[in-house]
């Protein structure tokens, strides 16, 4: 008797292990270190939604299309801060502006907020293997070229290299001038995709997983593996065969009433920030569209190496990937060039998340998300504890169901003006968007985006809308509550 409860018990464990082998369930139950998705981040820098996935006429992004067309594309996604430092270090921290007290590109993270846990650091902590290659955190901060990166967040990070100088009797850099001597600078190269930084941040992170791959170096540990690419950052530089795929005769400016800066307010108008107002002609301008246009299909082709190499590699089953940019950009909408305003075309970012297993194909989701919502995505995502500092929320629910609605409102601040001395506050809801500066006593925006989604009729001293207005004020005491702008 007590040989048969024998045999039965080998049965019954040869059995569970051939279960475990043929179910992917089980296979994670008993090995928890190897059911740990790896985690692609991407980030592009200065890109707005100019992506053919979001209907953009002109754009050329076939690889990120495909990405889209494998996850879940959100349509309303939005940064806390339209300006390099202040926006990565929010995302990056999971904290508020507010919080971080990150407002410019000079000011620390890591000397505003002693101890941080960033998110790679955290993965790291967890048993994950981390690198960067690229722009990822700022630069220059607190010196130098490399990313303001907590020496503990990477295994392994590639500084922000300069590029390569150009061959001598080649057409120089053309500057669109503007009153304050700055430019859009753009210019067309010959030679491959490595003669530029973003060229080489791909090759370098594709050499990264092959290398851990071939060696079977960390092969226990899942990865993370954070690439981010300068383009369409100015200046609008790419091979010139990405020039090649825009017409100018195709390109056109934005068409608005000529009234359009009659009811914006002086702190977000044209020529608020020195610089940024081009005097300019209209020609100059669409070559200058021509040129982000191009390097926009310029970092969508790194896009395509990456995700080629996750394909050849045999990952891409277990990677979760993320496509998305530090804030938008201004291609002459309202006058406006550049970033650091409060409109829709600065504050909204592209964002496509293709978590296998989780996210449907081809899905696309109208909640309204904010770019502090990844940290705590990745965690749960991941099955990683979330520190309780996050002041985002996971989009698991979102991505398993595209329907689901998860914020009803999403915030972004800014600073502009001769001394950055406005501060402006706006919240974006599913209807509308409701902007004070110096809380309400340099101007207030109300647009209605069912009505007027280009933002060009300013409601906000429409008596109609005095409901309205007093809501989203609401909505914006309840979230800057005690908050200190430095």
């Amino acid at each position: 008797m007590r040989n048969q409860i024998r045999r039965q018990a080998l049965f019954l464990l040869f059995a569970l292990a051939a279960m475990a082998s043929r179910s992917p369930l089980l296979a994670a139950e008993a090995s928890p270190a190897a059911a740990k998705p790896n985690v692609l981040l991407i980030m592009s820098d200065d890109l707005a939604a100019t992506l053919g996935c979001y209907g953009h006429p002109l754009a050329q992004t076939p690889h990120l299309d495909a990405l889209a067309a494998r996850g879940v594309l959100f349509e309303r996604a939005y940064c806390q801060f339209p300006h390099c430092n202040p926006s990565r270090s929010s995302l990056l921290s999971g904290l508020r502006p507010a919080k971080t007290r990150v407002t410019n590109n000079e000011d620390n993270l890591y000397t505003n907020v002693p101890g941080v846990l960033t998110l790679p650091h955290h993965f790291r902590k967890q048993g994950y293997a981390t690198a960067r290659c690229g722009k990822i955190f700022h630069l220059g901060v607190p010196s130098g070229l490399e990313s303001m990166d907590d020496l503990q967040a990477w295994d392994f990070g590639t500084p922000f290299m300069s590029e390569q100088p150009y061959p001598k009797g080649r057409k120089s850099v053309v500057e669109v001038a503007t009153s304050k001597g700055h430019g859009l600078k753009w210019q067309e190269i010959p030679g491959d995709d490595d003669r530029l930084c973003d060229g080489e941040f791909a090759r370098t992170a594709i050499e990264w997983l092959e290398n851990r791959d071939a060696a079977k170096r960390d092969a226990a540990k899942p990865f993370f593996l954070a690439v981010g690419f300068h383009r369409p950052h100015l200046p609008l530089v790419a091979p010139a065969k990405y020039f090649d795929r825009y017409s100018f005769d195709d390109v056109r400016l934005p068409e608005a009433p000529a009234d359009d800066e009659a009811d914006i307010p002086p702190p977000a108008r044209n020529g608020a920030v020195p610089g940024y107002a081009l005097a300019t002609t209209p020609e100059q301008r669409r070559a200058a569209v021509r040129g982000y246009l191009a390097c926009v299909s310029y970092v969508d082709a790194q896009v395509g190496r990456l995700l080629k190499a996750l394909d050849e590699l045999k990952l891409r089953d277990n990677t979760i990937v993320i496509f998305t940019s530090d804030h938008g950009w201004h291609l002459g909408e309202h006058g406006l060039w550049h970033k650091r305003s409060l409109f829709e075309e600065s504050a909204r970012v592209p964002l496509l998340i293709d978590a296998p297993g989780t996210t449907p194909r081809g899905a696309k989701s109208r909640s309204l998300v904010e770019l502090l919502d990844l940290y705590p995505t990745l965690c749960d995502l991941c099955g990683i504890p979330a520190p309780a500092h996050l002041e985002g929320r996971s989009l698991r629910p979102v991505l398993a169901d595209p329907s689901q609605a998860m914020h009803e409102a999403a915030f972004t601040q800014a600073r502009r003006g001769a001394d950055a001395e406005h501060w402006g506050r706006s919240v974006r809801t599913a209807r509308y968007r409701f902007t004070q500066w110096d809380e309400g006593r340099s101007g207030v925006e109300l647009y209605d985006h069912e009505a007027d989604p280009l933002e060009y009729a300013n409601l906000a001293g429409d008596p109609k809308y005095a409901g309205v207005a007093a809501e989203h004020a609401r909505l914006l005491e309840r979230r800057f509550a005690g908050a200190t702008a430095k």
